[in-house]
Order: structure tokens, then C-alpha cells, then sequence
């Protein structure tokens, strides 16, 4: 005796024919395309700097850890008008996020590759999110916790 109910009448209940959809609606496009712009490219910058390594900014008093790379400039272009003209970074570079310190305060900071050099010193970065973040090594350098990747 076959039962309604059998290995096969859920699959048949899952998949039997539904509805024909809707058409959608054309995607119309608002804002002009950039021509100067390669859409969908993967990018050929290389990072100078890895995750984990301590740098230092060239012009300004701050170093701090890196916890994060883009390959080109990722952030919004109020952010980079906001920096002077003449001190404004080229956009096809890698930037770097870091967990930044001077003598007075901790933050995040994101940098361009051309701003950055490394750090020999052997003090310790005492920024706060670096423990959620690194295990510090008995060489002296941060290793990305298992969990902070992606």
C-alpha cells in the first residue's frame, strides 16, 4: 500500500509548478557610466605591508598596527577631499587600515601605501582593539587571532 505521504510527496510538494513571476522591471541606468573607470577588474596592486605589521606614518607623529588592506582607495570621496591637495594621496595604491596611536589618543586610521614606512622600534602599541584583534608573538609581532578573519 502506497501512502500519500511516502519518501517521494514532500519533494513533489517542494518542487510542484508554482505561479509563472511577475516580469520584472528594466534596470534603467541613472547616473552616467566613467568611462575612465574598469568595471568588475581585479586589481593588480601588490601590498609593500601585511596584516599584522607595525608602521608609521611619514609626515604625521603616529604608527599603529595593520588589521586591514584595500588594494586601491576604498572610502568615500568626501573622506578624500577632505584631505589638502597638496598632501592628498594617489587613489590607485594600496591603503591600509590601521589601529593607530600618538602620545595622546588611540584610533583607526586609513592610509595610503606611499605614507607608510615600517617600524623598527620595539616598543608595544598599547591601542585597546588590539587584543580582540592580535596575539603578540615572543618575537615581538602581532598575529591575526583566527577569529578576526574573513
Amino acid at each position: 500500500m502506497t501512502s500519500r505521504r511516502g519518501r517521494t510527496a514532500w519533494l513533489k510538494k517542494i518542487f510542484r509548478k508554482r505561479g509563472q513571476p511577475a516580469e520584472a522591471e528594466p534596470l534603467l541606468l541613472v547616473d552616467p557610466v566613467d568611462t575612465n573607470y574598469f568595471y568588475n577588474t581585479i586589481s593588480r596592486h601588490e601590498a609593500r605591508f601585511q596584516i599584522g605589521q607595525v608602521v608609521r606614518h611619514k609626515l604625521f607623529p603616529f604608527r599603529g598596527v595593520i588589521f586591514d588592506v584595500d588594494p586601491q582607495f576604498a572610502n568615500t570621496d568626501e573622506w578624500y577631499e577632505s584631505i589638502p591637495e597638496e598632501v592628498r594621496p594617489r587613489k590607485d595604491q594600496p591603503f591600509y587600515h590601521l589601529f593607530a596611536e600618538n602620545d595622546r589618543t588611540h584610533y583607526i586610521a586609513y592610509v595610503s601605501e606611499q605614507n607608510l614606512i615600517p617600524d623598527d622600534s620595539d616598543v608595544p602599541l598599547s591601542h585597546p582593539d588590539i587584543p580582540e584583534w592580535f596575539t603578540m608573538t615572543g618575537t615581538g609581532t602581532y598575529e591575526l587571532k583566527k577569529h578576526a578573519t574573513n
